[in-house]
C-alpha cells in the first residue's frame, strides 16, 4: 500500500472539514477554513482502527491536515494512524474523550514512510487468524468470554484483544497461552455489546450505517420509558437494534414527545357529555389528537378530537356544563391543498398538430385530351346559340363520372 499524500487543491473544504474515515466517528470541522486555526494549539485527533481514537501533540510542528496517515507514540513502540481533525475543535473533543491525566496525550512522530505503512499492512493481514486462534485457546480453558475483535499495533509489537463476558473472568493464564503463541505483547479490553456492534459495523432497520459505527462515542442507558413516551409498541424483536440491545435512537425524540405531552390533558379525565362519558383511548401526541371511547376497556364509538377542544369540554365539565356530544366539538383538520390536483402533466407539452392536405382529384392530361370532342371549339361570347361554358369544378365532376372505372356495370353484364 503506497501512500500518496493529496494536494491543497485536491483536499478543498469539504475534504479537509467532513472527510470520514473508514466511515467512523466523522466530526464536522466547522473551524477548517478560518486562517490560523493550527496555529493556536498542537493537539491533534488521530483515528485508528474502527472506533478507536487518540489526541496526540505535535510537538515538530508537522504541517498536518485531516486524511494524513502518521507514526505516534505508543507503549511500547509506535502505532499508525490517520489524522481525522486539526486546530481549536480539537480542544473541544478532548473534553469528551475524559483523559485521566495530561500524560496519556503523546506524541507524533512523523508522517508515515513506506517502510511504516508496509510494516502495519503485514500486522494487520494477521488479525483476522490472530482472532479465530485466540477463541479457540480461550474456549479450551473453559473461560465464559468472547473474543469479538483483535487489533495490532502499527509495529505489530503489540495486540490489544476486545472481549464480551457477562461476568467477571480471570484472563491471567489466557494472556500466558497468548503471548506464547503470538510472541507479542497482550492487552484485554473488555467491552459491551454496542461497542462491539460500533466496531464490527452494519446496517440498521433504517436503511442507514449504525450510529454507534458513524458519529455515537458515548452511550447513554436506554430504557422501555422513552419507547412509552413515544407510544411505540414495546415488541422487543422492534425495539431491538443489531446488538440486540434497545435502540440509542429511541433517545433522540423522548424529549420532544415529553415536552410536547404537558400540553395534552391527563389520560385519567373522562370527557362528559349529554350522550355518554368519553374515556381516553389514544392520542397523536405530534398532530395534538386525541381519540375517545365510550367503554373504558374496548374501542367503541370512537371520536378524534384536537388537545384544544378536549381542554374546552373539560373546562365546561369543570362549571356543571356538558355539551351535547363530542361530535359538536369535532371539526375536521386542515388539509393541505394540492394545486396541481387533476391536472395533467402533458399540458407543457406543445400539442403538434399536423394539418391535413386536401387531396384533390385533377384528371390526367392524357385522360383529358381524350375525354373532349374533336372538332368543338368554343364559340364567341355573343352568340347565344353557344352552350354555357362549365367551370373547373363542373369539369372535374364530369370527367369523373365518365371515366370507365367510376361507371356503374349496367344489369346484363355477368
Amino acid at each position: 500500500m503506497k501512500y500518496t499524500p493529496l494536494s491543497e487543491g485536491d483536499r478543498g473544504l469539504c475534504g479537509r472539514s467532513c472527510g470520514r474515515q473508514d466511515h467512523q466517528l466523522n466530526t464536522y470541522d466547522w473551524l477548517a477554513d478560518i486562517p490560523g486555526n493550527t496555529e493556536h494549539t498542537d493537539l491533534v485527533e488521530v483515528q485508528f482502527k474502527n472506533t478507536r481514537k487518540g489526541y496526540y501533540h505535535n510537538v515538530n510542528n508537522l504541517a498536518l491536515k485531516k486524511g494524513d496517515i502518521v507514526a505516534v507514540e505508543a507503549s511500547p513502540g509506535h502505532d499508525i494512524g490517520v489524522v481525522t481533525l486539526t486546530g481549536e475543535l480539537v480542544k473541544k473533543q478532548l473534553r469528551k474523550a475524559n483523559l485521566k491525566s495530561p500524560d496519556d496525550i503523546k506524541r507524533i512522530y512523523r508522517i508515515a514512510k513506506q517502510v511504516d505503512l508496509e510494516k502495519y499492512e503485514e500486522a494487520k493481514n494477521r488479525e483476522h487468524d490472530t482472532m479465530i486462534r485466540s477463541r479457540q485457546i480461550a474456549k479450551d480453558l473453559g473461560l465464559e468470554m468472547k473474543i469479538g475483535d483483535v487489533e495490532y499495533q502499527g509495529d505489530g509489537t503489540k495486540a490489544i484483544f476486545y472481549y464480551i463476558a457477562d461476568e467477571r473472568v480471570d484472563f491471567r493464564q489466557l494472556i500466558k497461552v497468548l503471548a506464547d503463541a503470538f510472541h507479542v505483547r497482550i492487552e484485554m479490553k473488555q467491552i459491551g455489546a454496542r461497542q462491539e456492534a460500533g466496531r464490527i459495523g452494519g446496517t440498521g432497520p433504517c436503511g442507514r450505517e449504525l450510529c454507534c459505527a458513524t458519529w455515537v462515542r458515548n452511550f447513554v442507558s436506554v430504557s422501555t420509558n422513552a419507547a412509552r413516551f413515544q407510544d411505540i409498541s414495546l415488541n422487543p424483536q422492534k425495539l431491538a437494534g443489531m446488538c440486540a440491545k434497545l435502540k440509542c435512537c429511541l433517545n433522540y425524540e423522548v424529549d420532544d414527545y415529553m415536552e410536547a405531552s404537558k400540553e395534552l390533558p391527563s389520560k385519567e379525565i373522562v370527557l362528559q357529555t349529554q350522550d355518554a362519558d368519553y374515556f381516553f383511548f389514544k392520542s397523536d401526541i405530534l398532530a395534538r389528537q386525541i381519540t375517545y371511547s365510550t367503554d373504558k376497556r374496548v374501542a367503541a364509538n370512537l371520536v378524534t378530537i384536537s388537545a384544544e377542544q378536549a381542554l374546552n369540554v373539560i373546562e365546561m365539565n369543570k362549571r356543571g356544563e356538558k355539551p351535547l356530544t363530542l361530535d359538536d366539538q369535532q371539526s375536521q383538520p386542515s388539509k393541505p391543498i394540492d394545486l396541481l390536483a387533476g391536472d395533467d402533466i402533458s399540458r407543457f407539452d406543445k400539442a403538434k398538430k399536423k394539418k391535413k392536405k386536401k387531396k384533390k382529384n385533377y384528371p390526367r392530361p392524357d385522360e383529358q385530351r381524350a375525354e373532349q370532342p374533336q372538332g368543338e371549339q368554343r364559340r364567341p361570347a355573343g352568340n347565344p346559340n353557344q352552350p354555357r361554358q362549365q367551370n373547373n369544378s363542373q369539369r372535374r365532376r364530369n370527367n369523373y363520372r365518365q371515366h370507365p372505372r367510376n361507371q356503374k356495370p349496367s344489369g346484363d353484364a355477368q
